[in-house]
This record gives structure tokens, C-alpha cells and sequence, in this order.
């Protein structure tokens, strides 16, 4: 899909990104967004971003401080099955 996306001169220029490299960066704002609502897991951002190995993804994602959501709920979720299995209920 290509998409076409008008930005005036001084936006681009307060950007300070090189014209060949304002498509890529574009595409690495929506892999972080749609990773960031969970819409996309790690490994299609990997994919979006031809990135060579998951660490690269995880490190972009950090850079990026795209984090999933993860609530007091899910820790007491991951805790409670950690004792499962553990058997120290």
C-alpha cells in the first residue's frame, strides 16, 4: 500500500529528518502506535521494519517507549499462576 502524505516545507524542516528518511521514520510512528494499543505484536513490528533480530525490535520499542498496558490485574494474574505452578498457593 503507498500512501501519500503532504507536509509543508517548514514542518519538515522543524523535523530536521532528510527527505529520504521521513517515509521511514513515518513508518516507524504507526508500528509504535499500533504496537503501543496492541493492535500488532513485536513480531510484526519486526516485520514492518525489516529489523534483523527481535533485540533490535525491543530496543526500538524502548526507544520509542511503546509499552503494552500492564496493570496491577495482570501482575496479580501472572503471580497467582507463578503459585500455581510452583504449587504455593
Amino acid at each position: 500500500m503507498h500512501i501519500l502524505i503532504e507536509l509543508p516545507d517548514n514542518v519538515a524542516n522543524q523535523l530536521q529528518l532528510e527527505p529520504a528518511n521521513i517515509s521511514h521514520r513515518i513508518l516507524e510512528l504507526i508500528a509504535a502506535d499500533s504496537y503501543r494499543q496492541g493492535n500488532i505484536g513485536a513480531a510484526e513490528v519486526r516485520r514492518m521494519l525489516n529489523f534483523s533480530s527481535r533485540w533490535e525490535t525491543y530496543e526500538f520499542l524502548k526507544r520509542e517507549k511503546a509499552y503494552l498496558p500492564y496493570t496491577e490485574n495482570d501482575l496479580e494474574q501472572d503471580v497467582q499462576s507463578i503459585r500455581s505452578v510452583l504449587g504455593t498457593q
